[in-house]
């Protein structure tokens, strides 16, 4: 049985994550090169999407929980994967942020 700490800390580093990924969305769109960063653009926009609808089935008890939060480990891998191939600050930050939240969002699906 998991612990309500459990769902608030997966809670809280969807929030962050999701916080992130909308902070290098927008610094992508300002980038020399924003071709270039396409893929990791569209990827924060689907991950922030991903996490605000996470944290939101976390707060209302989803009968699909689990499922949602499998997709939301999956979403956070591939776009901390994207991000982690730039060396923008606004990217490394965002990676660091996705795969904080998949590792913790792996807990409660594990």
């Amino acid at each position: 049985m998991l612990t309500q700490s459990q769902y608030q800390e997966c809670l809280e580093a969807c929030l962050t994550c999701m916080e992130k990924c909308n902070t290098c969305f927008d610094a992508c769109l300002d980038e020399d090169n924003v071709k270039m960063m396409a893929a990791c653009i569209r990827l924060d926009r689907e991950c922030a999407d991903i996490c605000s609808f996470t944290a939101r089935a976390i707060q209302t008890n989803s009968p699909i929980l689990k499922e949602v939060i499998k997709l939301c480990v999956e979403i956070c891998q591939a776009c901390g994967d994207e991000c982690g191939r730039h060396n923008h600050e606004h990217c490394q930050n965002c990676a660091d942020a996705c795969y904080h939240c998949a590792e913790v969002c792996r807990k409660i699906i594990a």
